[in-house]
């Protein structure tokens, strides 16, 4: 299995950060397999959806409704509402697992991978990149 871990500049503000042409690029060459990726973060998820349309802004929306940024939580480290990020990867999971034809991406037309960052404290996260040939 080859694996690789890149780093991503997320910022100070929550984020969905297309990572479609990283993914690409280390799948680039390898034939048919499954690329596994994967968050080693308690604060960070990672989704499959359109980008560029609003979808992007509207999943962060969603989080917030879903999970607000206030003081309900019991996790309390960090900035105001931080212990909502602590819960996100039970929502948007740190992992995915897409299949690869002949070294390329089987994602849909409008499908991009992304990873979801609400947390502004962490501005760089590690995503690992690991491709089990066929």
């Amino acid at each position: 299995m080859r694996s690789e871990v890149i780093t991503v500049q997320t910022g100070t503000r929550p984020t969905v950060r297309d990572i479609t042409a990283e993914a690409g690029r280390f799948v680039s060459g390898q034939g048919d397999g499954l690329l596994h990726v994967f968050v080693p973060h308690a604060t960070a998820g990672l989704a499959i959806i359109e980008t560029g349309s609003g979808s992007d802004d509207d999943l962060l929306s969603a989080v917030d409704d879903l999970l607000p940024a206030d003081d309900r939580w019991r996790h309390r480290h960090g900035s105001p509402g931080h212990g909502r990020d602590h819960v996100l990867p039970a929502f948007l999971p740190p992992y995915a697992t897409l299949p690869v034809l002949d070294g390329r991406l089987a994602l849909g037309t409008w499908q991009s991978l992304c990873l979801v960052d609400p947390n502004g404290d962490n501005p760089s996260r590690q995503v690992r990149f690991s491709f089990l040939p066929a």
